[in-house]
């Protein structure tokens, strides 16, 4: 008997050992494949058969990427507006969230609603009439547009995160302030925020992930070069007759450095700020 159950709980092992292999080499082998390819020349790319690792190494499209001022505009750009989106999406979440954590006011589970509601619209859907109201407002093709754009689809799981994180924290913290004498302000900025430390971060690499890698409305809200991002910018290396694979991975592995340090900055405290704001969430 004990045989018998020491054998399945081997095979049981085995089959998860197995399951994580396939899906590891399933989600990396893309990744490598992106990288060995920003190594080769554009003509490399198409050989057949074709090679993880090649026999060619070159840095011919890093080169091109880096030395071309339009590309390195378009990373300044993205680094611009999703800074921009982060702190912004971070400072109003922070105050939505204390007001729902904290206090009740008329309309507050309507209100909630609502912004869990957004969660759920679909991008695309909003292309035109927020495409119409950046025209109308004068804000096409200019960083406000494109930062108050991405900060609709930031903040809803912003707040959302940042309420269930202000819920594991007792109310009696807030009320010892108000003994000594001060306010609610007080107790936000003195006690609440040092404390939801790890929560913020998390919301904040996500933030920053979301506005870095948004694509649909960087595209249409944006007409020229100097106001492009990373994402459009890939694009723009595909060509009318040719498409420069090499620079278009380079580009991409360059792309996702940031949110690769990012993660492995703040990686405990962004696992901790996910884990500590699902306890209430």
């Amino acid at each position: 008997m004990a045989v018998a159950i020491k054998t399945k709980r081997t095979f049981a092992k085995a089959g998860v050992i197995t399951g994580l292999i396939i899906g590891g080499l399933f989600a990396g082998l893309p990744v490598l494949w992106m990288l060995s390819t920003s190594f080769k020349s554009n003509g490399e790319v198409f050989q057949n058969p074709p090679k993880l690792i090649t026999s060619t190494f070159s840095l011919d499209a890093y080169t091109a990427i880096l030395g071309n001022g339009t590309q390195l505009r378009y990373f300044l750009n993205s680094y611009i507006v999703a800074i921009a989106v982060t702190l912004l999406t971070l400072l109003v979440a922070l105050l939505a969230g204390y007001a729902f954590s904290r206090f009740n006011f008329p309309f507050q589970k309507t209100i909630n609603a609502v912004i869990v509601s957004v969660q759920a619209v679909p991008p695309i859907t909003l292309v035109i009439p927020y495409f119409g109201l950046v025209v109308a407002l004068g804000l096409y093709n200019t960083y406000p547009g494109l930062i108050l754009t991405h900060m609709v689809f930031t903040l809803p799981y912003a707040i959302i995160m940042i309420t269930a994180y202000l819920n594991t924290l007792p109310k009696e913290l807030d009320e010892s302030v108000k003994v000594d004498g001060g306010t609610g302000w007080t107790a936000l900025w003195r006690i609440l925020v040092p404390i939801s430390v790890p929560g913020l971060i998390a919301v904040g690499v996500y933030t920053f992930m979301i506005s870095w890698n948004e694509y649909l409305f960087a595209l249409t809200l944006t007409r020229t070069d100097d106001m492009r991002t990373v994402p459009i910018g890939i694009q723009m290396l595909m060509g009318q007759h040719s498409y420069e694979w090499n620079q278009m991975m380079a580009m991409s592995i360059l792309g996702s450095i940031p949110v690769l340090v990012l993660f492995l900055l703040f990686q405990k405290r962004f696992i901790g700020g996910l884990t500590a704001g699902a306890v209430k969430a």
